[in-house]
């Protein structure tokens, strides 16, 4: 293994720290990107009992920011929840934006390196072609099967950079799919308890809050 990597000479570092990079990211996206971790399910029905209580105070909506995402996104809404609906509306709107940007972190540079690394291996091996053509043409071909080796590990990179590229390509477009769905979640249960708190939805769900 060691050998493979020298032979692919110096573009093999940066690509050994595309590779490193590319496992920490997917690593801690899937760790942070849990659905219980962004968006609990019966948090709405939690705010609601508080509410129906007479429990939903300032300690409350603190507690409600910290504990994940989607609870500060209700929070944005519940401490704004005696105005207009325009005006809660805004202040959901303006911390789903922070939030949104929260839970893509990394994610483009993970596309960084899927693109990065095949034209990263690229270079490598066209460095490795002019360098093998360069003592062809002072030396002669001499040893065809020589030639042949140095060609091949020539092309160590190209492959290494694509084995790099195509599983950050699809771990990329993973995450950003799981952003997305994330982000509808979120959106459904911040409007949820917007109509559910102006009265103007019949809470089919605030009814069996109490069995839940």
């Amino acid at each position: 293994m060691l050998d493979f990597f020298k032979a692919g000479g110096p573009t093999m570092w940066p690509l050994l720290m595309f590779s490193i990079a590319a496992l920490a990211i997917a690593g801690e996206r899937f760790w942070s990107l849990q659905s219980k971790r962004i968006a609990p399910k019966g948090l709405v029905n939690q705010v609601w009992q508080w509410e129906q209580a007479g429990q939903l105070d300032a300690k409350r909506i603190q507690d409600l920011r910290r504990a994940s995402p989607l609870g500060r996104i209700l929070a944005a809404g519940l401490v704004n929840r005696r105005h207009e609906r325009a005006v809660i509306k805004e202040s959901i709107e303006e911390v789903g934006r922070h939030v949104a940007h929260e839970l893509e972190r990394f994610i483009g540079a993970l596309g960084t390196i899927a693109t990065a690394s095949p034209l990263l291996g690229l270079l490598g091996t066209v460095l490795g072609m002019m360098k093998i053509f360069s003592v062809v043409s002072s030396e002669g071909v001499g040893d065809p099967g020589l030639l042949a080796g140095g060609i091949a590990e020539a092309l160590i990179t190209t492959v290494t950079g694509l084995f790099i590229a195509i599983p950050s390509l699809v771990l990329y477009r993973y995450f950003r799919g799981r952003v997305d769905d994330l982000i509808i979640t979120m959106e459904q249960e911040a409007l949820k308890m917007v109509e559910i708190m102006l009265g103007e939805r019949e809470r089919d769900s605030a009814a069996k809050a109490g069995r839940v």
